[in-house]
């Protein structure tokens, strides 16, 4: 099969949408502090479920239900580091037998492929912290953090890794370098795309967006940089500053245009069509483009008229 940086250099691709606003839609409870990630342990064959729903969309990329799995995160419910491995493995292996299932039920033997999701510090908090880009950790500390996540996802057969939610430059950085360290300890190292999460311009941390995207230029195997878990307006503006400041192509999909209460645990305010946004960002130069929360299939199916050929 095409690796994803190829069939990105030929044409857009779609990406999936929320996950977890599947899963709820699907009557999951995900109020707890571990969202999806609940289900990798107690019931899996739900998320092959939510996934095979936005393959039916149109998909052609799915993100692993790994965003929220963690070391410190999981040990807090009793579970330890070598089950937390096998978690982070699942996540691959369940969106792999999605797309099989897809294939076989449907005779669409497209290609299709898998993003290992890789959240940031702020999501095992569960708290909100990624929006409001409150990192309490150096750059070192995020490294040691990361790492043992990003090796074992690295080696479970995804296409890609979706450094996604990032809030700040900080992180950032920290994700590069490991990722550079994976590059540098394998022959064939894991291609990546960095996505920030910002808002007006400005990384959650408060920094110039350009300024922490352009962190990513040079480093092997990104094959692509730019934004999600934003307002969309916010990822219309920021696909040009993306593609400018790594001379990459974009990856963009934006949340719905609600806010995250962390306290209430709800989403509030008013949605807004993504799929509207979609001629925008392909024009400048966004090849992997979906939805992030509270973008459920419907929208997908949206973009893919857009963007998939048919």
């Amino acid at each position: 099969m095409q690796t994803l940086a190829a069939a990105v250099a030929h044409r857009p691709l779609v990406l999936d949408g929320g996950l977890g606003t599947q899963l709820e839609a699907h009557g999951h409870d995900l109020s707890s502090h571990l969202w999806s990630a609940r289900l990798l342990l107690e019931d899996p064959e739900a998320v092959v479920a939510a996934h095979r729903d936005f393959l039916a969309a149109g998909a052609e990329v799915l993100i692993t239900s790994s965003y929220q799995v963690s070391y410190d995160g999981l040990a807090a419910v009793g579970v330890g580091p070598e089950e937390v491995d096998v978690l982070l493995r699942r996540s691959v292996e369940l969106a792999r037998r999605a797309v099989a299932e897809h294939a076989g039920a449907s005779g669409d033997e497209r290609p299709r492929w898998v993003a290992a999701s890789v959240g940031p510090w702020g999501a095992a908090r569960g708290d909100g912290s990624e929006y409001r880009g409150d990192t309490a950790l150096s750059v070192r500390q995020l490294r040691a953090w990361h790492r043992r996540r990003l090796q074992v996802l690295a080696a479970a057969g995804a296409d890609v890794l979706a450094l996604e939610t990032v809030p700040g430059a900080a992180e950032a950085e920290a994700l590069l370098a490991e990722l550079a360290d994976l590059e540098g300890a394998s022959s064939s190292g894991p291609a990546a795309w960095l996505s920030l999460t910002c808002a007006g311009g400005r990384t959650r941390a408060g920094e110039a967006a350009a300024d922490a995207f352009a962190l990513a230029r040079g480093v092997p195997g990104v094959l692509a940089v730019g934004v999600n878990c934003c307002e969309p307006q916010d990822a219309a503006a920021l696909v040009p500053v993306a593609v400018a400041a790594c001379d990459l192509p974009a990856v963009v999909y934006p949340n719905s245009g609600e806010v995250w209460d962390a306290r209430a645990r709800r989403w509030r305010g008013a949605a807004a069509p993504v799929a509207d946004g979609v001629d925008t960002w392909v024009a400048h130069d966004a090849r992997l483009v979906g939805g992030c929360c509270r973008v459920g299939p419907d929208q997908v199916a949206g973009i893919a008229a857009r963007v998939a050929p048919a």
